[in-house]
Parts: structure tokens; C-alpha cells; sequence
């Protein structure tokens, strides 16, 4: 199968940013409210993005990052849909980091960042890994493109 990371470095992406965004969250750091509020938004959407991306490894960056964003930004939809038995779960602590509270188009902008910034550093991931021996690379994906890595234009 071919792979634009190695699975370990997946996981590791992945677990990384779930770390990160939870002290940004939930340990008393000081840090002020704002880069508390949309560094945890930024966080959910890489961590979005990378497990996207981990996923579905054939998919082109781009549209990896487009079914990233459609995910965040469905999410972020959500909120504007209230019944009483989703008011509560998200009073909880998993509702409160999964779904959020309250709709802002701020989140989107930080979604937007994030998911960009994530489709940057697996460009950096894949420009390193050309310089390995050809036999321990695999093939590139292209940044634009929306198809499957392995189809290659008539």
C-alpha cells in the first residue's frame, strides 16, 4: 500500500495534536482566553486533517484538506442545531471538546489555518522523504491535485 507518511509518523501526528490541543485546553497555563479558545480550535482541525489523511493515504493533498474542511465546518454547523438531549452532551466534557458549544465563523478561519498548515508540513513530510534511497520512497502526491495518487491524467 502506498503511504505519503509512515503509519508510525501518523500516529504519532495524531496523538501529538491530541495532547496539544488538550493542555492548550484544560491546563492552567495563564495563557490568555482567545489563544486558549482558537489554539484548541486549531488543534481539532489538524488532528481532523491527519486522521483524514492517515486514512484515505492514496488521496491527494488537496483533497484531503477539502474533506478535512467539509468535516470541521459541518461540525461547526452543527451547533446552530439545538435539542435538548444534544444540549446536554454538549454540557459535558467529550461534547464540549468534540462538538463545541457555539457557532463562530472565527472557528472556520482557525479551521482553515490549521487544515492549510497540515497540508504544508505533509509537503515538507514528503520533500524529506524524497532525499531517502528510492527504495525506501514511496510516490508523490501531488499538492493540487483531487484524485487518487496512483492515476495519472490521459
Amino acid at each position: 500500500m502506498v503511504r505519503r507518511r509512515p503509519l508510525a509518523l501518523s500516529a504519532l501526528l495524531i496523538v501529538a495534536t491530541i495532547a496539544t490541543g488538550l493542555t492548550i485546553r484544560l491546563a492552567p497555563l495563564g495563557l490568555p482566553n482567545a489563544f486558549v479558545k482558537y489554539g484548541g480550535s486549531l488543534m481539532w482541525a489538524l488532528m481532523i486533517y491527519w486522521i483524514v489523511s492517515s486514512v484515505c493515504p492514496l488521496w491527494q493533498l488537496m483533497r484531503g484538506a477539502l474533506v478535512s474542511s467539509a468535516i470541521a465546518f459541518c461540525v461547526e454547523l452543527f451547533k446552530l442545531y439545538h435539542t435538548p438531549l444534544l444540549e446536554a452532551f454538549r454540557l459535558t466534557l467529550p461534547g464540549k471538546m468534540l462538538l463545541g458549544r457555539v457557532f463562530s465563523l472565527w472557528d472556520l478561519v482557525a479551521y482553515s489555518i490549521a487544515i492549510i498548515v497540515g497540508v504544508m508540513a505533509d509537503h515538507m513530510i514528503w520533500s524529506s522523504m524524497q532525499r531517502l534511497p528510492s527504495a525506501e520512497r514511496q510516490d508523490e502526491p501531488r499538492l493540487g491535485a483531487i484524485g487518487p495518487a496512483d492515476q495519472q491524467p490521459r
